[in-house]
């Protein structure tokens, strides 16, 4: 997910939008104005570089009153250019603010996708039933306005950040039924898993790891082979489920391990390493770490699907 303004205040920091589990989606927002209001000095507004904005499109006769220029329509709902390249200054704002420098073409991909993720999560969670009503977002904006010193100083900050009321009772809406979305397909994921428990010898040139691999044939100890060459952890992966690492050779050789058994040479972009698993069990809880690095992928998965079976325009 996008990093700073938008949708990204409420989720960005999160793991786009899905990093971390929130107990409510109140947490969440107040979490973002907090972020927001330190960057910019409790409400100074800091200067932003004025990036290459989407053009509208020029027509020769005046627009009928339904029409609204679009950056992209989701299923029919549509990002207006205004909403977009608003999110767009408040983006480059906030990685101006972080000392980051993006690229106009990449920060307007970067939020548009943002844009349209929030969106196929605020849908799904309008066919699965659930759709903030205007009381409900009445009362967030006030506990909002309370949590910041008041509704003038809501105003204020509304105001420095390139929103109107409308706007943000828009994007404030958006984000908190997209939240609720994120979490119902996130509290479906089970607590178990297969998992084993790995240790690896990691070597940094080829003809060293043969030399191990040979050592290990005619009948070395892999846990002393482990420990000579990383005193310091001795080549512990601990457990871990499937889609836990990051490199996926080193993780499919794992589960295609018997216990007991050495692997083969795997070469990766950090080195050649040889795993043996030491330990397997088909329900084991997960732990936080790993509860973290399904929820992602889970809802990166998600997303993807979502993208593909939906009607999107740019």
């Amino acid at each position: 997910m996008g990093e700073g303004g938008g949708w990204g205040q409420f989720s960005g920091i999160i793991p786009p939008m899905l990093k971390q589990l929130s107990d409510t989606q109140t947490s969440l927002l107040l979490l973002a104005f907090t972020i927001i209001l330190t960057l910019t000095a409790c409400g100074t507004p800091q200067d932003v570089p004025t990036p290459t904005l989407a053009p509208a499109t020029q027509t020769s006769a005046p627009p009928t009153a339904t029409s609204v220029p679009a950056a992209a329509t989701v299923n029919g709902e549509v990002i207006s250019l205004e909403e977009f390249n608003a999110e767009l200054l408040r983006f480059q704002g906030a990685q101006t603010a972080l000392g980051k420098t993006v690229s106009s073409e990449e920060a307007g991909e970067r939020v548009l996708k943002d844009l349209i993720d929030q969106i196929l999560l605020a849908q799904a969670a309008a066919e699965a039933g659930y759709m903030l009503e205007d009381d409900k977002l009445d009362a967030r904006v006030a506990a909002l306005a309370e949590d910041v010193g008041g509704e003038e100083n809501l105003s204020t900050w509304l105001a420095s950040h390139g929103y109107t009321s409308d706007s943000f009772r828009l994007s404030l809406k958006r984000a908190i039924e997209a939240a609720w979305m994120r979490d119902k397909i996130l509290t479906e994921l089970p607590s178990t898993a297969e998992q084993v428990h790995a240790q690896q010898i990691l070597l940094y040139n080829r003809e060293t790891a043969e030399d191990i691999q040979s050592k290990l044939e005619s009948g070395a100890k892999f846990s002393d082979l482990a420990s000579a060459y990383d005193p310091k952890t001795n080549g512990e992966l601990g457990w871990f489920p499937r889609n836990y690492l990051l490199e996926e050779s080193i993780e499919d050789a794992a589960f295609a391990l018997e216990i007991g058994q050495a692997s083969d040479i795997i070469e990766t972009e950090v080195g050649f390493h040889i795993i043996m698993v030491l330990a397997r069990e088909t329900e084991r809880p997960l732990s936080p770490d790993a509860m973290l690095a399904l929820s992602e992928k889970t809802l990166l998965d998600w997303l993807a699907n979502a993208r593909e079976t939906s009607k999107i325009e740019r």
